[in-house]
């Protein structure tokens, strides 16, 4: 698995897909943390934090477009599921090697805090439990992006299924049951707070592993037919 991480990180950022994903991310949060620092007159870097949130629908996708269909359109796939490695591997290294390049991303922003805190007494604990729910919100962004990517060998397609399934799920309220697993920036709310809910990390880890394992049962599925 370790292999395949470090495979994928190479591809990220030997190609632009890296430095896109991290520019787009570091632009979105560079406008936000002007409208609360100088327009507001806010040091709330949690809520700046929350906010961020919002531009993940559209710059995950960058990641996750690629990860299979790419490799499908090219006839590479048959490469990878002809490979020693697991499926289950190969999944996983894609998988954490997205989630690596998204913390980067997101280690940028103490550059934010520190300019914050040098102005002001700003609180540490708030920015950091919101930034693991942010990571938890990126992993399952992640996810269902990678399943997208492996159900099509056209790298657009898998971008606006992914594009639009986050739009539609952002607008969801908090239901009972299944549906309520879906609300991903509803169960987002408490972190920003400090707050490490229980519920909500296990309604992270449901979705996460759900199309983690439906991206294997779909690739297996092909490798068999193969």
């Amino acid at each position: 698995m370790f292999a395949v991480i470090k495979k994928e990180l190479k591809s990220y950022f030997c190609t632009p897909i890296g430095y896109i994903f991290v520019a787009l991310f570091l632009i979105v949060v560079s406008f936000i943390f002007y409208v609360y620092t100088f327009a507001q007159q806010s040091l709330r870097f949690e809520y700046i934090v929350w906010d961020s949130t919002t531009v993940l629908s559209f710059i995950i996708p960058v990641l996750t477009m690629r990860m299979f269909a790419e490799e499908k359109k090219n006839g590479t796939d048959q490469l990878l599921l002809t490979s020693p490695r697991s499926i289950i591997k190969i999944v996983l290294g894609k998988f954490f090697a997205a989630t690596i390049v998204v913390i980067i991303s997101l280690l940028f922003l103490f550059i934010y805090y520190g300019i914050l805190r040098y102005f002001g007494d700003v609180s540490i604990i708030e920015p950091l439990v919101a930034m693991i729910g942010f990571i938890f919100l990126a992993m399952a962004y992640i996810s269902f992006g990678m399943f997208a990517s492996s159900l099509t060998e056209n790298q657009v397609i898998a971008a606006v299924v992914s594009i639009g399934f986050f739009i539609i799920v952002s607008f969801l309220e908090s239901y009972q049951g299944i549906i309520g697993m879906f609300s991903l920036v509803e169960m987002y709310q408490k972190f920003p707070q400090g707050i490490i809910s229980l519920k909500e990390v296990v309604g992270y880890i449901s979705f996460i592993l759900l199309f983690v394992l439906l991206t294997i049962i779909v690739l297996q599925r092909r490798k068999s037919v193969k």
